[in-house]
């Protein structure tokens, strides 16, 4: 549902996958979306799951899958962000009867939403004061090959 006000996804809710991504990481998210704890509102994703192996992206759909057949919550929110031009992906074909097209708002829409949210409050410090940069941005990823390691 779009909304101006919702806040922006947490950490827990979201998997930036790569092809270095592992089966491990793709099964915590899965369960976390089918998990009865589900229910509390949050949208867990995988963004860019096209980039996934053969073999781990086999495996989300059989962990999906198996965990669906098992779980007793059936109003989960879990989406999966392809990109259009991955016409040969797995993850693609293996999810193909939930497609859907999202209708995109403008750039002008995004832009606004992203400044509110990710706007630092009067009176709190940055995190991006943590780095030595002359640039002052609210926001820094920082990547790490060892998922959960505490960045």
């Amino acid at each position: 549902r779009h909304t101006k006000t919702a806040p922006l996804p947490t950490y827990d809710e979201v998997l930036v996958c790569t092809p270095n991504t592992e089966e491990e990481e793709v099964e915590l998210i899965v369960r976390r979306a089918l998990s009865s704890d589900s229910q509390n509102q949050k949208i867990y994703c995988l963004l860019g799951a096209e980039k996934l192996v053969y073999k781990v992206s086999k495996q989300l759909e059989s962990h999906f899958f198996r965990l669906l057949q098992s779980s007793t919550v059936r109003d989960f929110r879990f989406l999966i962000f392809c990109s259009t031009k991955a016409h040969n992906s797995y993850v693609i074909t293996a999810f193909d009867t939930y497609k859907a097209t999202i209708p995109c708002c403008s750039k002008t829409e995004i832009q606004a939403y992203l400044s509110t949210h990710l706007k630092v409050h009067c009176g709190t410090a940055s995190v991006a004061q943590a780095f030595k940069e002359p640039y002052q941005h609210n926001v820094k990823f920082i990547l790490s090959n060892q998922a959960g390691m505490g960045k």
